[in-house]
């Protein structure tokens, strides 16, 4: 079957999703280092690069959840059971089978198949939350009296929980990583979209959602 090429990543898309990456592995160096892991730039250095970087991140994600929300774009990460055991056959057998094709049939609509969309949605609901808030409460420590949380938490347990989610992170950035770079077909695939903007998918009413030279399509969700 012919393919067409499709823009399947926005322009924002594409600066959020890297602009995030950078963001997330300084974040991930700087704070390794003030929990001691090794030594580099220096505490007092990696704290406050550490402060920086996740405000800038803060801003991002605020931004990012606002055009998800206006565009409907949110709408691409509710998971989804449909082609789930599908998909992970395929991760775990079928990848090794030069022969066997991706099940899932990406769209410019659902441009993410089910086992991504669990991963993304845990990433975004959870990890995320988790590491924005207990990094707010560890910066904004001298005013819990303030907000009367002395007493109901401690410093150690938000650092605690802080550095796990941390680590939470670092996992889902090796497996992204990895998922990006070995799983394509070419190997090169998922990044060159991520870059472009646009794949060779199949013919699907999907990726004509507002295209001007299409009239006719439905609108993009």
């Amino acid at each position: 079957m012919t393919k067409e090429r499709v823009m399947v990543f926005s322009r924002f898309e594409r600066f959020w999703h890297w602009f995030q990456a950078v963001l997330i592995v300084a974040l991930m160096i700087t704070g390794f280092e003030v929990n001691g892991a090794y030594e580099w730039l220096g505490y007092e250095a990696a704290a406050q690069w550490h402060r920086w970087t996740a405000w800038v991140l803060i801003w991002l994600w605020v931004f990012a959840i606002f055009w998800h929300l206006i565009t409907g774009e949110w709408k691409q990460y509710v998971p989804t059971p449909r082609g789930m055991i599908d998909v992970i056959r395929y991760y775990t057998v079928g990848i090794f089978d030069p022969g066997v094709s991706h099940p899932y049939k990406k769209t410019r609509l659902a441009k993410h198949n089910p086992v991504q969309r669990v991963a993304y949605s845990t990433f975004n609901i959870l990890i995320t939350p988790i590491i924005w808030i207990t990094g707010l409460l560890y910066m904004f420590y001298n005013d819990w009296g303030a907000l009367g949380l002395d007493g109901l938490i401690t410093l150690s347990g938000v650092a605690l929980v802080h550095t796990a989610a941390a680590f939470a992170m670092l996992v889902f950035f090796i497996g992204h990583v990895y998922m990006a770079g070995f799983t394509a077909k070419p190997f090169y695939g998922y990044l060159k979209a991520m870059l472009t903007g646009y794949e060779e998918l199949e013919p699907h009413p999907d990726n004509s959602a507002g295209r001007p030279d299409r009239p006719n399509a439905r609108p993009a969700p």
